[in-house]
């Protein structure tokens, strides 16, 4: 039996699959009927397993599906299905006892491993290259299904794994890395600190660029009033693109790696900043604004002794939000080669690990909870003593 439990699918942002529960019973036929565009084509994928959906939950003979071929794969396994699609190095391959059939009409695309290094690499470092060359025609698809299972489903750390395939296919004598529990531990220890390195770096760097220009952004939306509306409706349109969406825009701009995140980061910590610098400003007491002006200050005195000190707290809580938010976005930059506590999660669901999962989601909650409580503290020596008088 097949059940779907409140399932529906947006992609960029439009709902394409509204909250649907249905159940399709053996030995019955079920047609799905419904005008063009109302969602039968991604309910169809979602059944299969071919994409996930968004909420609700998929479950097949009573276990719910998590990876995306996981559903074919178990019918497979019992009986309830015949054939389906997969890629012919994938590990249940071998867990399963799957017979693939052979692709005589090149129907599916093929793909190859190659090694892409520059054009100097075998005079700069003449072993390195030796090294890969002895990969090449090493590794064919029953070896890589070999490779993919000891990971995947023995558990066998990649690192583990491919020393040992060297050194029974190469004379490289690679030392095979304990998997003692201290050296795991050890291991994620280490890692742990580098992708939290990796988290803050991409943190800071992005808030500390989107403060130094939001405040100001913020100021003059309050300035002038007709230039605000602009200001404050394009970085509210920047907050509604989806993350994803950025990031593929930016990576022919920028490349892979930290700087598009950052760049992304940055444009998503804009509306929160700008919002609440110039909401703190203009909802500053009319009469504390009126005698500022009537003792003659000028005005860069009144906006940096009296206007924003009186709006620090407001400033201040979108700082917080900013940084909260980045946080938790920070971890998509691992799909661009970012790093950060992103880089476990995809990993994780990569090879279908609970556990890696968590060793990214669980220190990325944590370290949001942080920031907002050392934000909390920086309140008492940011904000005018009298303003935090409740």
């Amino acid at each position: 039996m097949l059940e779907l439990r409140d399932v529906s699918k947006s992609f960029g942002g439009t709902a394409v699959l509204r909250p649907t529960t249905l159940t399709v019973e053996p030995g019955r036929t079920t047609v799905l009927i419904g005008a063009s565009g109302c969602g039968k084509s991604t309910l169809l994928r979602i059944m299969v397993g071919l994409i996930p959906p968004d909420t609700g939950s998929v479950r097949f003979e009573g276990e719910e599906v998590t990876p995306a071929n996981a559903m074919a794969l178990r019918g497979l396994d019992r009986g309830s299905v015949q054939v389906t699609d997969l890629f012919s190095t994938d590990a249940e391959i071998k867990y399963y006892h799957l017979r693939v059939l052979e692709d005589d009409l090149g129907f599916f695309p093929s793909y190859y491993a190659v090694l892409l290094s520059r054009d100097d690499l075998a005079e700069r470092a003449p072993a390195a290259a030796e090294s890969l060359h002895t990969l090449e025609n090493l590794i064919d698809n029953d070896e890589m299904v070999e490779l993919n299972a000891r990971v995947k489903m023995d558990r066998v750390s990649e690192t583990r794994a491919a020393a040992e395939f060297l050194n029974r296919k190469t004379d490289l004598a690679i030392p095979i890395p304990e998997d003692t529990v201290w050296e795991v531990w050890k291991g994620r220890f280490v890692k742990f600190l580098q992708n939290t390195e990796e988290h803050l770096f991409l943190v800071a760097v992005s808030l500390t660029a989107a403060v130094l220009i939001a405040i100001p952004l913020g100021v003059w939306a309050y300035k002038r009033p007709r230039l605000g509306k602009y200001i404050l409706g394009v970085v509210g349109v920047i907050q509604t693109l989806p993350s994803l969406a950025v990031l593929v825009f930016l990576i022919p701009l920028l490349g892979l790696g930290a700087a598009p995140a950052i760049v992304a980061l940055f444009l998503y910590s804009l509306l929160p900043i700008v919002r609440n610098t110039y909401t703190g400003l203009q909802e500053m007491p009319a009469n504390l604004r009126e005698s500022a002006l009537v003792l003659g200050l000028p005005a860069r005195f009144r906006l940096w002794r009296v206007e924003l000190p009186l709006a620090s707290r407001s400033i201040l809580s979108g700082v917080k939000t900013a940084a909260v938010i980045n946080v938790g976005t920070a971890t998509l930059g691992a799909l661009i080669g970012a790093g950060g506590y992103g880089q476990p999660i995809i990993t994780g669901i990569r090879l279908d690990d609970i556990g890696l999962i968590l060793q990214g989601a669980i220190p990325a909650a944590v370290l949001a909870l942080l920031v907002q409580g050392l934000f909390s503290l920086a309140e008492r020596w940011v904000v005018p003593q009298g303003l935090l008088i409740k």
